[in-house]
Order: structure tokens, then C-alpha cells, then sequence
């Protein structure tokens, strides 16, 4: 991996995106700390940090009601640093330089290739061009069918802007919403829970900005080129797979508990919104705290996978899940090779795939077992609570408005490793790599 010198140091990209996302959440809590930004006269650094931890990192986790207790200048902060936390702040500088009409340095390039997963540098300029006319293009449609239906409840002004912040909130899985009481049962979007325009446009706004930017880009140009990259057919079939699977699961589950209220339209929308808000939405419009303990239990899964890489969503992704799911069938069927879609996956993504979920499994148990010691909670709220921070889903069974001073310092770390990911993570701060000049005997261990 090529190094950036900075006066005597040097910087490897993933470092730099790691150090950008703490420019911002720094930023973003100054911001916060204002007394201008909160309706209450000024909220406190912890509070300022979490929920500028939360909106950059695209959780949407509060410890704070984004509706009531921040003003409209403590709201766009959030929807700034969660359109720039979303995208990437290396695609946003982007952004700038072209609008400037500036030339991309080969520095910027190599950022740009390691923000957005890519194994080369071709065409990665072109790529971000998409990148921000679909992202604009997806959340101003977004926000046109939200104010449409906010209209009939609220004046025009107030409409155009609750449709604008949901839309970037939703389509970067920030999952924040300005609809309410943190503890009150009107929470988030349960209001709208048998809306067909609010469910269908949050739902396809959390899955285009889940599947990952270079699958947007496949797609559009699939009449073109009439075939799509592996990396899109994996991200599409698990995707779909997980949606439907999910959703029928959650169903089967609360047909006759949350779901029983809702018509037989609301059940089924309900059901696939839930089976997708986990995968990195946070918009929810069941009361999740009311949820069966195994539906809480299934969307925990849900949560740990994630979206798809270059995606505005966290968790272990879901290709590595694919190929971990793919692995595990071929080794089963005795194969030697880990074949998908006619395509073999090298040892390389293998490891890293098994050393991604390692790793966040890890994680998720220390912090877990802090927080259960942390906070007056029972274990499956808890982990509940880890997995969301660390996936960037943003969903909370209730725990987030009560956390203690440590255990709001927790869900921050894992909000953050969650959203740079344990890898990027491990490479920016991994010592020099020194080249092995011998090699060991193999050995034996028997396994299982």
C-alpha cells in the first residue's frame, strides 16, 4: 500500500481516512457544544461527542431527541456531517476539487481508491463523478416523495424540510429522524407504519445507499455493457436473499404480536422494512423494544452483516458473509476451490473475510461484556445495543437515552470502528511490514 509523506510522516491512505472521520467528528462537536445548536440553552461534550460520533458515522444511536432538542442549526450540523460521513469526506473534498475544476492529484487518487474498496486506480475519478450525481439525484427524488406526503400533515416549509432531512438521513443509513420522543410511542416512524410512500421510499432508499456505490454504478451501466462485475452479483444476490429471508422470518415472528394491529398491506411492509432497516437503516416503524426476543435476536444477525462495501453502511459487510457462507458449502461438498458465480475467490479475500469477522466479533464481545457491567440493562439489550453501534444500524431497544458517561464512550469506539471498519482500522496503525526471509515447516492440527 503506497505511503503519503506529510512532512516526516508518513501516511497510508487508510490512515487518512481515519484521521478525517476524527476531523469531523471533532468538528462536528465544537459545532454541537454551541449553545445556538440546542434548544435547551447547550448540550454537554459527551453529548455533543456521541451524537457527532453517531450522525458522521451514520449510526443514527441518540442519547439526545434529534426533533425536540436540537435547533434547526444543531439539525443541519447532523445532516452535514451525516451526508459527509455517508459519502465519504475524501468524496466530498472531491466534490470540491471538481467544482473548482482543480486537477486530482495522484495523492487523492490513491484515497479515493482505498475509500471506496477499490483494488485499482483505473477509472476511480469517473466512479466518484457517479458517485455524487446518483447520490444527489436518489436523495432529491427521496425527498420530493417525502414532502409530498408530509404535506398532508404539516405546513409546506416545514414538509419540504422534513423531506430533505429524511431522505439524506435515510438513503446514507444515518437513520436520525425528527419525529419524536426519544421514549414516547410515537418514536421514529412508527406513526407511518401503514404508509405505503414512506415505506416504499424508505425502503429503496436504504437499500440503493446500502448495496455500495460501485453496484449502483454496474447497474446503470448494465443496458450497456449486458453483464454485471461478480462483486455486483454477490452484493445483489445476498442482498436479496437476506431481504426475503428476513422478511418472512419477521413475518412468521410477529404476525400475531406488533404486527397484529396493521392491516394485511401494513403487515407485509412493515415486515420487509424491518428486514431491511438492520443492514445499516435505522428507520424503523415497529416498536422495537416490543419485538419477540428471537425477532430482536435475528435482527442482531442482520445488524452484525451490514451493506455492502463502499456502501454507506457498516457491519462485516455482506460479501464477506457471502464468501464466509460460500467457504463453509465447499468445504462441507469437499471442494477445493471457492467458486461463485463461476468465478474463483482467492485465498486472499478469504482470509480477509475470516479475519474481518474475527475481529468484529471480538470487538462486539469485550464491549458487550463492558457494557453489561457498565449499565443496568438485560444481556440481550446489551448486545443488542453493541451490535447496532457497531453495524451502524442505528436501532435501539431503549438503551441509548440511559447510557452512563463509560458506556457512551463505548458505543462511540464502536460506532467509529464500526463505520472505518476493523481492517482500514488495523492497517492504519499496523507496524512497518518486514518481508519473511524463511518460512517454517508446515504442521498438523486436527480440527473439529
Amino acid at each position: 500500500m503506497a505511503n503519503i509523506s506529510l512532512g516526516h510522516l508518513k501516511l497510508t491512505p487508510p490512515k487518512i481516512l481515519s484521521l478525517g472521520f476524527i476531523a469531523l467528528i471533532a468538528i462536528g462537536t465544537l459545532l454541537l457544544c454551541l449553545p445556538a445548536a440546542s434548544t435547551s440553552g447547550q448540550i454537554s461534550f459527551i453529548d455533543a461527542l456521541f451524537m457527532a460520533t453517531s450522525a458522521t458515522c451514520v449510526t443514527g444511536l441518540a442519547v439526545i431527541d434529534t426533533g425536540t432538542q436540537l435547533t434547526v442549526f444543531g439539525q443541519i450540523v447532523l445532516l452535514v456531517l451525516f451526508q459527509f460521513g455517508g459519502l465519504g469526506f475524501v468524496t466530498m473534498a472531491t466534490l470540491i476539487t471538481l467544482v473548482l475544476n482543480k486537477k486530482i492529484s495522484l495523492k487523492e487518487r490513491l484515497l479515493l481508491q482505498e475509500s471506496m474498496n477499490q483494488s485499482s486506480m483505473q477509472g476511480i475519478v469517473k466512479l466518484i463523478r457517479r458517485v455524487l450525481i446518483y447520490s444527489l439525484v436518489i436523495q432529491l427524488i427521496g425527498a420530493f416523495l417525502f414532502t409530498v406526503r408530509f404535506l398532508m400533515d404539516m405546513p409546506a416549509g416545514k414538509a419540504v424540510y422534513y423531506g430533505l432531512f429524511h431522505s439524506v438521513s435515510i438513503f446514507n443509513n444515518a437513520g436520525f429522524d425528527l419525529f419524536g420522543d426519544l421514549h414516547g410511542p410515537f418514536s421514529g416512524l412508527t406513526r407511518y407504519a401503514e404508509d405505503p410512500i414512506v415505506n416504499i421510499t424508505s425502503m429503496l432508499l436504504i437499500f440503493l445507499g446500502g448495496i455500495g456505490f460501485i453496484v449502483l454504478s454496474d447497474i446503470v451501466d448494465f443496458p450497456k455493457r449486458k453483464r454485471l462485475t461478480l462483486h455486483s452479483k454477490v452484493v445483489l444476490a445476498a442482498s436479496a436473499a437476506l431481504i426475503l429471508i428476513g422478511a418472512v422470518i419477521f413475518f412468521w415472528l410477529e404476525l400475531n404480536q406488533t404486527l397484529k394491529p396493521l392491516h394485511a398491506g401494513g403487515k407485509i411492509m412493515a415486515s420487509f422494512l424491518q428486514a431491511i432497516t438492520p443492514r445499516s437503516g435505522g428507520v424503523t416503524t415497529i416498536d422495537i423494544p416490543l419485538l419477540r426476543e428471537s425477532t430482536q435476536f435475528m435482527m442482531i444477525l442482520l445488524m452484525f452483516i451490514g451493506a455492502a462495501p463502499g456502501s454507506t453502511g457498516g457491519g462485516i459487510k455482506i460479501t464477506t458473509f457471502a464468501i464466509l457462507v460460500v467457504t463453509a458449502y465447499s468445504k462441507i461438498r469437499g471442494k477445493e476451490d471457492i467458486v461463485m458465480f463461476r468465478h474463483r475467490i482467492s485465498k486472499d479475500n478469504v482470509y480477509r473475510a475470516i479475519t474481518m469477522t474475527l475481529l468484529s466479533l471480538m470487538l462486539i464481545v469485550i464491549a458487550t461484556m463492558l457494557l453489561s457491567v457498565t449499565e443496568s440493562a438485560d444481556f440481550l439489550t446489551v448486545l443488542f445495543e453493541a451490535v447496532s453501534a457497531f453495524g451502524t444500524s442505528g436501532i435501539t431497544m431503549g438503551l441509548t437515552p440511559e447510557l452512563t458517561t463509560p458506556g457512551k464512550i463505548l458505543v462511540i469506539i464502536l460506532m467509529f470502528v464500526g463505520r472505518t471498519g476493523p481492517l482500514t482500522l488495523a492497517y492504519a496503525i499496523k507496524p512497518k511490514k518486514n518481508k519473511e526471509l524463511f518460512r517454517y515447516p508446515e504442521g498438523n492440527i486436527t480440527i473439529g
